[in-house]
């Protein structure tokens, strides 16, 4: 692309005062050059706000009284991260020629952004930012991680291993991903569905700078079932093949009952018609369990409640 643009870099903060300050002064050092260097014409912070309970939308304020390329949102309820960052997603497709997502911990690579800014100026729409790998993560993390992305790929959804929400969009490619009406947003997956030109850029991911992480084990898995029953209905597929399993062990069963009855060689016993009980009885909770994530699902999509309310606005 010739022309250069205005860059909105969105950083979602849910609680983050301890680190906030760093985080400004990074990102702002880092717009500043951009400027400078001519790869942008200007360039904005957004911070989304996510009904924060500490004095992050205070910061936010002085942030911006004091001079500094900010802008806020300040929802009036705590929504979730994928909600805030469709907040600010959803700002950026009206006031920005590009977008970068990056959270507001300083894990991720700020100064990779000024990669994924020059492949957008090359004409591509989408850049994923991607871990070169988890050192600072724990063995179970890791594992676990690795195992959510097999899973994701062997279920059919499309994902790029080892990216979070770390990434550039065009303007096209943000009015493209907010036009979609779903209220369960499993973003990393959302994206790489619009097709648009795409690059990577890798970086390694710091520890967190301060505070304490907003994703624990429980979020963590939460979100993994979102992703999964968000983008594959193949679960609902093993459950039918589950249970014609079932019929077939079933008529074994009672193919090998009658035979040993005729033969006289039937031993009675509690111990194998107990282990089938609670076998059968797990699957079926299971089955259940998992058509209901779909239906809850369904429930949320149908009543069409807004993903979220606007309290305050600074810079617009």
């Amino acid at each position: 692309m010739d022309n250069k643009s205005h860059l909105l870099i969105i950083v979602p903060c849910y609680n983050e005062e301890e680190v906030l300050r760093e985080t400004n002064h990074r990102l702002s050092d880092l717009l500043d050059n951009l400027v400078r260097e001519e790869r942008i014409d200007e360039g904005h912070i957004l911070y989304v706000d996510d009904g924060s309970r500490d004095h992050t939308w205070a910061l936010i304020e002085e942030f911006a009284s004091a001079g500094f390329p900010v802008q806020g949102l300040k929802l009036a309820h705590n929504v979730g991260h994928q909600q805030a960052l469709w907040a600010g997603l959803e700002y950026a497709a009206v006031h920005a020629d590009m977008s970068v997502s990056i959270d507001a911990d300083l894990q991720d690579d700020v100064q990779s952004i000024r990669e994924m800014v020059d492949y957008y100026n090359k004409g591509i729409d989408i850049v994923y930012g991607i871990r070169k790998e988890r050192k600072t993560d724990t063995f179970f993390k890791k594992s676990t991680a690795q195992m959510f992305y097999r899973l994701m790929e062997n279920l059919g959804g499309e994902i790029v291993y080892n990216h979070a929400d770390f990434r550039l969009m065009s303007r096209r490619a943000m009015q493209a991903l907010v036009s979609y009406p779903e209220r369960n947003l499993f973003l990393r997956g959302m994206v790489c569905t619009l097709g648009f030109p795409s690059a990577m850029v890798y970086y390694d991911r710091q520890k967190r700078f301060a505070g304490e992480s907003k994703y624990p084990f429980s979020k963590m898995l939460s979100f993994a079932v979102d992703g999964v029953t968000s983008f594959s209905v193949r679960p609902l597929r093993y459950i039918v093949l589950l249970g014609l399993l079932f019929i077939l062990i079933a008529l074994l069963a009672i193919i090998y009952g009658f035979l040993s009855y005729l033969d006289g060689s039937a031993i009675p016993g509690w111990t194998s018609l107990l282990v089938s009980i609670w076998f059968i009885g797990g699957v079926v909770t299971t089955s259940v369990g998992i058509i209901g994530e779909y239906v809850g699902k369904i429930y949320k999509e149908v009543k069409r409640r807004p993903r979220y309310f606007i309290e305050k606005i600074i810079g617009e």
